[in-house]
């Protein structure tokens, strides 16, 4: 068996060792941090647990070909059924609330039940929304990869497909903000602007809601951290290892070949290396000299990073009553680290009596936006504690004024910044995904390279990036391998 080492133990590296433990080989994950899942993760503080990485999982439905990947690697088991959450969104405002529906004729009906003003643009959402209900993720094999189980693709898919096509040029032309801004309420504005980021194109928004629409991206039970369990039991059944505490410093290369990997502990000797840490990060720091090809100065050029500050509350507090996702319209904005959020959108656990104590709720909110400078300016000048305290008070001001019981019987505060990320993941810039922006390109990049035996996957690889793109280049990648050394692929 030749000796393969994974770098990072998230969702990709974990999808990457199956298949090539399955395939073969013999396969090791080193991850810097104590635990899996990568990005996708959770955590717990004085008996609050906060989902930190998945609010919804591409992929879920059966009806999906992406749906096959995620249980060929093990992510969802009859321990995680999948939860169809509707409505997605409410704007919670103590006194009139609307809600995103899941399905365009619900979504439709209560949108002009709330908005009849905005009749025109209400029929232009939902029309598009509709065409991209059929709009998904296609599965492909590497060409020339030997599969014993070859994914397979129906031209039918491509020709349900078409109508959302033929709107692809018109969305990538116009914001995400642009296009929301053209609709007359102010609260419908505020649901609707809790989608996504603000800095993505309008065609992000539609597919998001599209794929909402065709039955997918449900909540698989235990979310982030139990797809991870699942993946890395499935991993080490197999007979795959994850060394923890295992921060791989550089990849070895020798005249233009792999030779393995070296960590604080020594030097571990591979026949190939598949990093599935950040590529935009790996490009520069992982390599004695960083990868100067042509793909990796695009990459250099062309990332533009989504950050975001994750907001996490433990409240003494039943608030089962509210909306899951609550959208909080401020009255006046949230200023903080060169941001400003004229909506705050919660997640509200009070359902889910795993995450806390009884009697209480835990509360998430990932506040979007570009920080991460600002963050690493405080760290550096010394003033990176005081800038987290300041900011978690003014979040539980602004969210208090909302639910009272917030300020009233706070437990627990914990504020994750860019700089979480970048220390724990070693993602660059603290991101999570790259924004595809207006006339913005679909960016990606080969999970091959120049260096033989080196392949990459996950974060950068597909934009814009999140849960699929990391199963789906984990897989990609090892059928580059089994492409390049004659192995036939399971």
């Amino acid at each position: 068996m030749r000796k393969l080492i994974i770098v990072g133990a998230g969702i990709s590296g974990l999808s990457a060792g199956i298949y090539a433990a399955r395939s073969g080989f013999d396969v090791t994950i080193l991850e810097q941090h104590i635990t899996f899942g990568g990005l996708s993760t959770g955590w717990s503080r004085k008996g609050y647990f906060f989902e930190g990485g998945m609010h919804w999982l591409t992929g879920s439905s059966t009806k999906m070909p992406l749906h096959r990947i995620w249980k060929e690697v093990g992510a969802l088991q009859e321990n995680n059924p999948i939860e169809n959450r509707d409505p997605l969104y409410t704007v919670y405002d103590g006194k009139n609330q609307v809600s995103l529906y899941r399905y365009f004729d619900d979504m439709k009906a209560e949108l002009l039940r709330y908005a009849p003003e905005d009749k025109k643009m209400i029929k232009k959402l939902c029309s598009d929304v509709k065409a991209f209900s059929n709009f998904h993720m296609p599965v492909f094999d590497v060409p020339g990869c030997k599969c014993k189980t070859p994914a397979g693709f129906n031209p039918l898919e491509f020709i349900k497909m078409l109508p959302a096509v033929i709107k692809v040029p018109g969305l990538t032309k116009i914001s995400f903000e642009d296009y929301v801004g053209k609709f007359k309420n102010e609260n419908l504005r505020h649901l609707l602007m809790s989608v996504i980021g603000y800095r993505y194109n309008a065609l992000s928004f539609i597919y998001t809601l599209g794929s909402f629409a065709s039955g997918d991206c449900g909540y698989p039970h235990g979310g982030s951290i139990q797809i991870g369990k699942n993946m890395a039991d499935t991993f080490t059944a197999l007979g795959g290892k994850i060394q923890y505490r295992s921060k791989v410093e550089k990849v070895i290369v020798e005249n233009g070949e792999v030779k393995g990997v070296r960590t604080k502990n020594g030097e571990i000797p591979a026949d190939a290396v598949i990093v599935t840490q950040d590529a935009r990060a790996a490009i520069d720091s992982l390599f004695e000299e960083p990868i100067n090809e042509p793909w990796a100065n695009k990459m250099r050029k062309n990332v533009i990073t989504e950050q975001n500050i994750f907001v996490s509350l433990g409240v003494k507090a039943d608030l089962s009553e509210l909306p899951y996702a609550c959208i909080l319209p401020l009255k006046k904005p949230l200023e903080y680290a060169g941001c400003k959020w004229s909506e705050i959108r919660i997640n509200n656990y009070a359902r889910y009596k795993d995450h806390s104590p009884e009697g209480g709720t835990s509360i998430t909110c990932l506040l979007i936006g570009d920080c991460y400078k600002f963050w690493k300016t405080a760290k550096e000048d010394g003033t990176y504690k005081a800038k987290k305290d300041e900011l978690g008070r003014l979040f539980v001001d602004a969210v208090s004024e909302f639910i009272p019981e917030v300020k009233n019987n706070l437990e627990v505060i914990d504020v994750a910044t860019p700089c979480t990320y970048e220390r724990y993941c070693g993602s660059y810039e603290g991101s999570w995904m790259s924004v595809w922006n207006v006339k913005g390109k679909q960016d990606n990049y080969p999970q091959k390279c120049g260096i033989k035996g080196l392949y990459f996957a996950g974060l950068r690889i597909m934009m814009p990036g999140g849960l699929p793109i990391a199963v789906y280049t984990g897989r990609q990648a090892v059928q580059y391998l089994c492409k390049d050394t004659k192995t036939i692929f399971i």
